[in-house]
């Protein structure tokens, strides 16, 4: 019940700090997006594992991880140089071209398809961990008005250190409610391997 209630405050939130947010323009931001394609590649889909692939995420998470490297509330020292200039519009306008891209799909690791599934659909009971689908949908598109990001064909090395670091408590931009650190506190190494193995290959 605890974690329905935040999930629905949280999708209430977005939905109305949505509403003053100025619309981003695609085209601009192609242009303003030139200084990304080193790291994501020209149309968001990056081509090394550490580097996140960013095509068809929502432009409310994306704008929110952009903010919240402005303001150090997300430790990435890379990211800060990159696009610590830009203003709120430019960020926008920067989402709007992302998310009109099409994200690539990978393949799951067969040996880790099994228990990505489970924990990526059912949780970790004995740890009371609840599933991904949760926020980040069945097919992994995310959740755009409550600003949960869309998942699918992201590279399993950068799930994984990002799993890890919630689990660490090194990132800790998950809101109030800590849903990320609470969700990854508990998973072992082959745990985190197995769901970000499987989301790789989720469409």
């Amino acid at each position: 019940m605890r974690l329905f209630q935040s999930l629905l405050l949280g999708a209430l939130f977005f939905v109305a700090a949505g509403e003053s947010l100025a619309e981003g323009d695609a085209e601009r931001g192609k242009a303003l997006s030139t200084t990304c394609v080193a790291c994501h590649g020209p149309d968001g889909n990056s081509i090394v594992g550490t580097f996140p692939n960013i095509a068809g995420q929502n432009t409310k998470y994306f704008v929110k991880q952009m903010q919240d490297m402005q303001t150090k509330k997300r430790d990435a020292p890379l990211m800060m140089a990159m696009q610590y200039n830009f203003d709120q519009q430019q960020l926008e306008d920067i989402a709007a071209w992302y998310s009109s891209q099409t994200a690539k799909v990978g393949a799951a690791d067969p040996e880790l398809v099994e228990l990505g599934e489970v924990i990526y659909r059912s949780g970790v009971k004995r740890k009371q961990i609840a599933a991904c689908t949760a926020c980040h949908s069945p097919t992994g598109q995310g959740n755009g008005p409550a600003a949960f990001p869309a998942l699918s064909g992201q590279w399993p090395e950068y799930t994984e250190a990002q799993l890890k670091a919630f689990r660490s408590g090194e990132r800790t931009n998950d809101g109030d409610d800590q849903m990320m650190r609470l969700s990854a506190m508990d998973l072992s190494d082959r745990e985190i391997a197995a769901v970000a193995s499987y989301i790789y290959g989720l469409h």
